[in-house]
């Protein structure tokens, strides 16, 4: 199992927005089985099978086009251990019992 932070940046839209285009992404997580995603401020966390991540991250990838976007940036980030299954919920966790 790993751990990806996806960031989709959509260019040429005339506008500063990009709410409508990350709602849009999560509506395609929302429909897509066997992975774990969480929304935050400045992207989005999928947890799963490596293999499966980056089937999502090309789909994703897509959507901006999808919705009119002339050009988009895709920034990822992979945490993939090989001794030991990682998730999202367990990263934080291993940081919260150090906080203590």
């Amino acid at each position: 199992m790993a751990v990806c932070e996806i960031t989709i940046i959509p260019l040429g839209t005339g506008s500063p927005s990009v709410s409508s285009y990350v709602a849009d992404c999560h509506r395609v997580l929302q429909k897509t089985e066997g992975i774990k995603y969480q929304l935050t401020a400045m992207g989005t966390i999928i947890e799963g099978d490596l293999d499966r991540l980056m089937e999502v991250v090309r789909r994703l990838h897509e959507v901006p086009f999808q919705a009119g976007a002339q050009r988009v940036t895709t920034v990822v980030r992979i945490d993939d251990r090989r001794d030991k299954e990682i998730t999202i919920d367990g990263n934080v966790k291993a940081v919260e019992e150090k906080l203590k």
